[in-house]
């Protein structure tokens, strides 16, 4: 039955022609393969009777030779095609995962698992297809050459078809089910460990390590379930061909025996027919690949999951003079219908409870998040800054630098604007020092992320709650260092400070996902709503 990631596996092989290279080598080792017994016959019976013919020799070191260049070559292009595909299927994947935007439909834990494992699995489809191939033909190639010895040969092999074929359809069906719900609760312990690792502190600081480590093994039986069938599987089929490869081979070789008693074949034919035998049935010998390729579909139609889930429009930006403006714009959820400008050049702060919307509206404006409606109007790039930034990159200057071209210079500079280069000319390699060995505070790691946003000189700079971490004089020191370094920018502070507010040219009152009031801080001070927001209520 046909699974929805069968055609992107499709896909995957069409994409590349080096499966058709590991194609015509495992052709020639093939064909090496089924000559080979033969070949192996004649010299024999060449030794029994007490000759040496040279050709016969030649042509058996040829063949031999030619099987074993062919499976090192084989090696090669394999490792080859399985790295390229499996390459490929991240990009897709991690592209798309990225065009759903944050959040996205799926757990973090769950879409790393999907981009590493699955598309690990997926990625050697060529090689395990080409590989069951190969075992098929030289199957068939197998009887045809018992049937060139003596068709009763191939007669006694093919009576043991019909079982053999049996037990590849059953392994197959048996295996399936095993092998998804495998995969599945595999993504679900993943998402379930990353969230816990994320929230270590937090899961130390209340006390609940043992019953956060049972959450993260809940899933397990169900896991364990599923490698149980999966390997119980795997291992009846595997005793069953065990004793069907031997019993093939004994009737293959009495049936040879009567043949040799009636002078039809000869000592060096059935050694010849022993070896055609064990080919013969190397399908079933193939139990482990068929296991792979069931693991290989079920991770596809993992992957397939993720790339037939539609990704919301991101409207590009349209030229709008400098300025941002938002037309009747509505994300699900958080934001409805919300209509604002903010002029080229403008110091805003987006205000608002907890729930508003104002981290949303921040992502909109900077082109981080998708709309499900209305027009988003914005000139120029955009440098963003976050509450808790993910430092990227080696050391902290290319963390500073990450996904640019700046040089040295030009990182100090932004980390000077930032306030953050006094404390990172202390770190024992300075700017060098890597990034795991660190030791920053929460409101240092907000000013290198800071520091990364104004490394790429935008035209517009979103910071969401990015210096929430820093004091208020602190904060007002970093304020005048960005009017210095970027001037005559577009800047878009989300912020829960009111004196923050009241520097800013602009304040946008959120509340519920609509705006519920736009002008400068001192004159929404008199709605009492708004001076809530401040202060509690109080």
């Amino acid at each position: 039955m046909a699974k929805p990631g069968d055609q992107l596996l499709l896909s995957a092989v069409k994409r590349d022609h080096r499966p058709w290279l590991l194609l015509l080598n495992a052709a020639v080792a093939t064909t090496g393969g089924l000559l080979l017994p033969a070949a192996l016959a004649n010299a024999v019976d060449m030794a029994l009777s007490g000759t040496f013919v040279l050709v016969t020799i030649v042509w058996l070191l040829v063949l031999a030779g030619t099987e074993i260049l062919g499976d090192a070559i084989g090696i090669v292009l394999a490792a080859s095609i399985t790295a390229r595909g499996t390459a490929w299927l991240r990009r897709r994947v991690a592209r798309h995962l990225l065009a759903l935007g944050h959040p996205g439909p799926f757990a973090a834990g769950d879409a790393v698992s999907r981009v590493t494992g699955d598309c690990g699995n997926a990625g050697g489809v060529a090689v395990t297809v080409i590989s069951l191939a190969v075992t098929v033909v030289s199957s068939v190639g197998s009887v045809i050459a018992l049937a060139l010895l003596d068709w009763r040969l191939a007669v006694v092999f093919l009576i043991s078809a019909p079982l053999a074929g049996l037990l590849v359809r059953t392994h197959m069906r048996l295996t399936a089910d095993d092998v998804l719900a495998y995969q599945e609760v595999s993504g679900e312990v993943s998402a379930r460990l990353l969230d816990s690792v994320s929230g270590l502190r937090t899961i130390a600081a209340a006390g609940i390590a043992d019953r956060e480590t049972a959450r993260v093994l809940q899933p397990l039986p169900q896991l364990a379930a599923a490698g149980v069938g999966m390997w119980r599987t795997q291992a009846k089929m595997m005793w069953r061909a065990g004793l069907l490869l031997p019993a093939v081979e004994v009737a293959v070789l009495a049936a040879a025996g009567f043949g040799v008693m009636q002078g039809r074949l000869s000592t060096g034919d059935v050694l010849a027919a022993l070896g055609y035998a064990a080919l013969g049935m190397g399908i079933v010998g193939q139990m482990t690949q068929l296991t792979v390729l069931e693991r290989t579909r079920a991770s596809a139609s993992r992957i397939a999951e993720v790339l037939d889930t539609p990704a919301r429009a991101r409207p590009a930006p349209q030229s709008s003079n400098g300025s941002i403006e938002l037309r009747n714009v509505s994300v699900d959820g958080a934001l409805h219908d919300v209509d604002l400008t903010i002029p080229a050049g403008a110091f805003a702060a987006v205000v608002g409870s907890s729930g508003s919307g104002k981290s949303t509206l921040a992502a909109v404006l900077g082109g981080l998040s998708p709309v499900d409606a209305g027009t988003v109007l914005r000139d120029g790039g955009v440098g963003y800054a976050f509450e808790r930034p993910a430092l990227l990159g080696a050391t902290i200057g290319r963390s500073i630098g990450y996904g640019t071209d700046a040089d040295e210079i030009r990182v100090r500079d932004a980390a000077v604007a930032a306030q953050v280069h006094d404390v990172l000319i202390r770190l024992p390699q300075g700017y060098e020092t890597p990034v795991a060995d660190a030791p920053l505070s929460g409101g240092e790691a907000q000013r290198i992320g800071l520091a990364r946003a104004i490394v790429r000189d935008p035209e517009v700079l979103v910071l969401d709650d990015a210096t929430a971490s820093l004091d208020t004089v602190t904060e007002a020191k970093v304020d005048a260092a960005l009017t210095s370094a970027l001037p005559g920018r577009t800047r878009v502070v989300v912020t829960h400070r009111a004196a923050t507010a009241a520097r800013a040219d602009l304040v946008v009152w959120l509340d519920d996902g609509r705006v519920r009031g736009t002008g400068t801080h001192q004159e929404l001070w008199d709605d009492e709503d708004y001076r809530a927001v401040f202060t509690g209520g109080e």
